[in-house]
């Protein structure tokens, strides 16, 4: 059953819903998925199921990237992040997410990006979860909610300068193979994803 809450930007409705799963790892003061919903900018849910129709899952082991193509799926179902550590999601080798009954949810990592949070700055693929959202509402095509999701977090008001050309260009690669492409160009072949990491 979908919840009535609704996620909203500072200025009105969000064109997409933002869910949040806390998986607790990070400091609280460092965390900024608490931080968005604190200001009631996504909704908390404990797992995918129950999500209708179902959401997409940004997963940083996730084979295909996200990109412009994906936008009709994000408007039905929202996206959804897992706000978690990045050193605990190095350790396990693998995504700690809501494990979707198969057929469930749509799993899309995100292209190569550049940290600018305070945490993990200049890291590529080590987004916390604000920069990850932003990130993946730009790329649907709302750069307005991704810069105004942005506003207030530490290193955060320089995330979309810093990774303006980038952005741009997976943003044009249209679908997976041309946002591959994109990365091969940018970052000389190597192409892992990120999600979230607080």
């Amino acid at each position: 059953m979908r919840s009535s809450g609704s996620t909203r930007s500072p200025r009105g409705r969000a064109p997409v819903r933002l869910y949040l799963v806390l998986a607790e790892e990070d400091h609280p003061k460092a965390c900024t998925g608490r931080r968005l919903l604190h200001r009631g900018l996504v909704h908390r849910v404990r797992s995918i199921e129950g999500i209708s129709p179902p959401p997409i899952v940004l997963d940083p082991y996730a084979p295909e990237p996200l990109g412009p193509a994906d936008r009709p799926a994000a408007r039905r179902g929202g996206l959804l992040a897992v706000d978690c550590s990045w050193n605990r999601l190095t350790e396990r080798g693998r995504f700690p997410g809501p494990s979707p009954p198969r057929g469930e949810g749509i799993r899309r990592r995100l292209p190569i990006l550049i940290a600018t949070n305070p945490q993990h700055y200049g890291r590529p693929a080590q987004l916390n979860t604000v920069e990850a959202l932003a990130a993946a509402l730009f790329l649907l095509g709302y750069r307005e909610e991704a810069a105004r999701l942005l506003e207030g977090f530490r290193g955060s008001g320089s995330f979309l300068a810093v990774n303006a050309d980038r952005l741009s260009e997976y943003a044009g690669g249209r679908d997976g193979d041309g946002i591959r492409a994109a990365e091969r160009r940018l970052f000389g072949g190597v192409a892992e994803g990120q999600t979230t990491g607080g």
